[in-house]
C-alpha cells in the first residue's frame, strides 16, 4: 500500500495566509470512538474553486460542515474569513453570513412559499426591510432561472427546482464562500444538468466554492483543484488535468477506476 499524507497534502499550492479566505490547520474530529477526520489541513485563496471526491464515510461531508460549524471540531484551527471558529457564539454566526451551504436534501421550509424561504434570512439575520429582501430574492432567483416559482411552496416543485431554490437562498446572504454538500446525489438524472449549470455560472463569476460531489465532469469544468479523502484524510489533491490523468496513490487510482466506469 502506498503511503499517505504529507507529499500528497503538500500538492496544494503555497498560498500566503493572509490572502485565505479559510483556512485549516491539523483539524480533528470525532464521533464518539470514530475518528471522522484526521490532521486536516486546507488552504483556499478567494476564487478557488474545490471539488471534494471519495468514498462513502470519507469525511468529505464532516469537512465541510466543520466550516461553519455545523459539526464541531475537536483539535485544530479553522479560520475562515479571518475569524477563528470556535465555542464563540459570535464568531459562529459572523462565519455563517459569510458562508452559504447547499445540502443534498434542499432543507427548504415545507411551510413557507419560495419567496418566503428565500427572504426568512434577509429579514431575520440581515434586518432588511421587506420589501427590499423581496426584490433581492426576485433577483436570485432569476439568476437560477425560477423566478416564476416565486409564490410556490416547495412540495410544488421538481427536485431540480427545489435545489435551485436552495441555491438562491444561499446567495441572497451574499456569501463570500459557498459550500455544496453532495448537490445532485438526491436528483433524478435529467435534472441534474439544471444544478450544475447554475454552479458553472457561479463559478464563472469568481464565487469561491468547495463541492463534495462524485460529478467528475463538473469537475473537470469548473475544478481549480480536485481533493480525493478516504479514511479521513486528504489523500491527494491537484489541478483535474493531473489529478484524473496521472494520479499518484493506490487509494486514488482505485476510486477513480471506479466512478469513472459508471
Amino acid at each position: 500500500m502506498t503511503t499517505l499524507r504529507a507529499d500528497a497534502v503538500n500538492q496544494a499550492p503555497n498560498q500566503d495566509p493572509r490572502s485565505l479566505i479559510i483556512e485549516m490547520k491539523q483539524v480533528n474530529k470525532w464521533f464518539g470512538e470514530f475518528h471522522a477526520l484526521k490532521d486536516i489541513d486546507l488552504s483556499v485563496e478567494p476564487g478557488e474553486r474545490i471539488v471534494i471526491c471519495g468514498p462513502s464515510g470519507s469525511g468529505k461531508s464532516t469537512m465541510i460542515r466543520c466550516i461553519n460549524r455545523l459539526e464541531e471540531h475537536q483539535k485544530g484551527d479553522i479560520i475562515v474569513d479571518g475569524i477563528e471558529l470556535t465555542a464563540d457564539v459570535k464568531h459562529i454566526d459572523n462565519v455563517r453570513r459569510e458562508v452559504g451551504m447547499v445540502f443534498q436534501h434542499f432543507n427548504l421550509f415545507p411551510h413557507l412559499t419560495v419567496m418566503e424561504n428565500c427572504t426568512l434570512a434577509l429579514i431575520w439575520v440581515r434586518r432588511m426591510p421587506k420589501k427590499d429582501a423581496e426584490e433581492a430574492a426576485m433577483k436570485y432567483l432569476e439568476r437560477v432561472k425560477i423566478p416564476e416559482q416565486a409564490q410556490k411552496y416547495p412540495g410544488q416543485l421538481s427536485g431540480g427546482q427545489q435545489q435551485r431554490v436552495a441555491i438562491a437562498r444561499s446567495l441572497c446572504m451574499n456569501p463570500k464562500v459557498m459550500l455544496f454538500d453532495e448537490p445532485t446525489s438526491a436528483l433524478d438524472p435529467e435534472m441534474i444538468k439544471e444544478v450544475l449549470d447554475v454552479m458553472i455560472e457561479l463559478a464563472e463569476e469568481g464565487m469561491t466554492m468547495l463541492c463534495v460531489t462524485h460529478e467528475m465532469g463538473f469537475a473537470k469544468t469548473v475544478a481549480n483543484r480536485v481533493m480525493f479523502m478516504d479514511g479521513g484524510e486528504i489523500v491527494e489533491q491537484n489541478k483535474p488535468d493531473e489529478f484524473f490523468t496521472n494520479p499518484q496513490y493506490d487509494r486514488t487510482k482505485l476510486f477513480l477506476s471506479q466512478i469513472l466506469q459508471h
